[in-house]
């Protein structure tokens, strides 16, 4: 049974975005993404070699609003370009659990970057009010796909179940979405 992709955006910027970027559906985590640099510098990590950074374009709509959990091995960095606000719940490998929010209203607590370590858990969520967000994403070192873990299962929400008055057993499934694995 395959992911059924969400409907053609109905907002006409958002459409030309996608169309400017040349961006596409992201199956598995949902949104929209386009490469825009994989860097030339090269580093060690872990005892490979690997880029020093690579960097996308990523987009949350109407239609796709979630970025379902997952985990990077690699520390993510997301600028927002446009639109939002976008909600962060973020999971530390000690328990710790994080929400900030990505917009423009700094007044009430947002910020227009947001920094996640490597080896953390997250899920994006659009915010009602917003119809569309387009950050910017650098992820250092590059982004591998051994980098990343899309899903998770009843360990994860064991672990993180009653971390913050949010962070609730429902909710934590909700985030998780199609990529539930029950057998984890």
């Amino acid at each position: 049974m395959g992911e059924v992709l969400p409907a053609p955006p109905a907002d006409s910027h958002v459409r030309d975005l996608i169309a400017k970027y040349d961006l596409k559906y992201l199956k598995g985590e949902s949104g929209y993404y386009g490469q825009l640099k994989i860097s030339d510098l090269e580093v060690v990590s872990d005892g490979k070699k690997l880029r020093a950074h690579s960097s996308i374009y990523y987009l949350l709509t109407k239609e796709a609003p979630i970025n379902y959990l997952h985990w990077l091995s690699s520390d993510d960095t997301h600028v927002l370009l446009e639109g939002g606000p976008v909600e962060y719940l973020i999971f530390h490998p000690d328990g710790k659990v994080e929400r900030q929010i990505l917009g423009r209203d700094v007044k009430a607590g947002q910020t227009l970057m947001i920094s996640i370590p490597g080896n953390c858990w997250k899920a994006l969520r659009l915010l009602p009010e917003a119809h569309y967000a387009l950050m910017a994403n650098v992820l250092t070192p590059q982004w591998t796909p051994k980098g990343v873990k899309i899903g998770a299962g009843p360990a994860f929400v064991r672990k993180y179940d009653q971390a913050a008055p949010w962070a609730t057993a429902d909710f934590l499934r909700e985030l998780i979405g199609p990529n539930w694995k029950a057998d984890e």
